[in-house]
């Protein structure tokens, strides 16, 4: 018995080394795509052009990013204000509507649940024609808020459905406590479920980021005739259409990593919360 243990153990330690390899292996192919526009973005035209490729940014430029930030800018502004408000509108209705369907226990609980879902499952070219009529008659198209509205509606059914998750576990001896304190539900709300479901609302919020920093359907739709408020994903892919700058693939490279930079940054400095916020509601309803 201990010898098939020692033997089993040397076999396992021989092929660590191998699945090591094997998985370092996977991460690079995955991340070159990555590295190659980093190190694209330091490279000259003429650096880029040549038919042996530069693996290094030796001898590069900062070029690239000093016509990005000339060239783009106002789009990347444009997507941190439109991303900011659709994440900010995202929380201020999903959380309440999922206070109300974890705790509260409305009637129709279970068909508004699926409502949720089946909206999800709506294609967004859908979606897209339905609001261009809506703001039409409105006549907020080619505004900040109409790219707001439109990323908060693709946001709010997956936040609330994250929140109630988590917010089903919130012990009922904890609201029934501070019910006796004179707590009305709104104080309770405010006062005990946000605070408790703060990994959650970080989960929700940097996910309704993502959804509206990446949007290009609804700002092709809904943002046809105004530069102002064209966001990043548009502001890239004219820049790349663009006859002028078909051959500034440096400027075009560090365009992509400078819209990269936001979403890296908030998943490295959220990342703790969001494993504890999708695992959180990990509960029996």
């Amino acid at each position: 018995m201990a010898a098939d243990l020692t033997h089993t153990r040397r076999g396992t330690r021989r092929r660590s080394p191998v699945k090591s390899a094997v998985a370092i292996a996977l991460v690079a192919v995955m991340l070159f795509p990555l590295y190659w526009m980093v190190n694209a973005s330091f490279q000259t035209n003429q650096q880029l052009a040549r038919r042996s490729p530069h693996w290094l940014p030796l001898g590069g430029t900062l070029g690239g990013y000093r016509d990005a930030f000339a060239q783009q800018g106002g789009h990347l502004l444009a997507s941190v204000v439109i991303a900011a408000g659709a994440t900010v509108l995202t929380l201020l209705v999903a959380a309440p509507a999922a206070y109300a369907l974890a705790l509260l226990r409305p009637p129709g609980k279970a068909g508004l649940l699926g409502v949720l879902l089946v909206v999800q499952l709506v294609p967004g070219i859908v979606m897209a024609n339905a609001l261009h009529q809506i703001f039409q008659s409105l006549g907020i198209l080619d505004s900040a808020a109409a790219l707001i509205l439109a990323d908060a509606t693709l946001a709010v059914p997956f936040a609330v459905l994250v929140l109630r998750a988590f917010m089903v576990s919130v012990p009922r001896s904890v609201l029934e406590a501070a019910a006796l304190d004179g707590a009305g539900r709104v104080r309770a709300f405010l006062h005990i479920v946000l605070p408790m479901s703060r990994n959650s609302l970080i989960t929700a919020g940097l996910f309704a980021f993502l959804f509206a920093w990446g949007d290009f359907l609804f700002a092709t739709t809904l943002n046809l005739n105004s530069d102002t408020w064209r966001p990043i994903t548009v502001g890239l892919y004219d820049y790349i259409g663009a006859g002028t700058n078909t051959t500034s693939w440096n400027s075009v490279m560090a365009t992509a990593v400078l819209s990269s930079l936001p979403a890296a940054v908030l998943l490295v400095i959220a990342q703790r919360h969001i494993a504890a916020g999708i695992t959180g509601g990990a509960v029996k309803d």
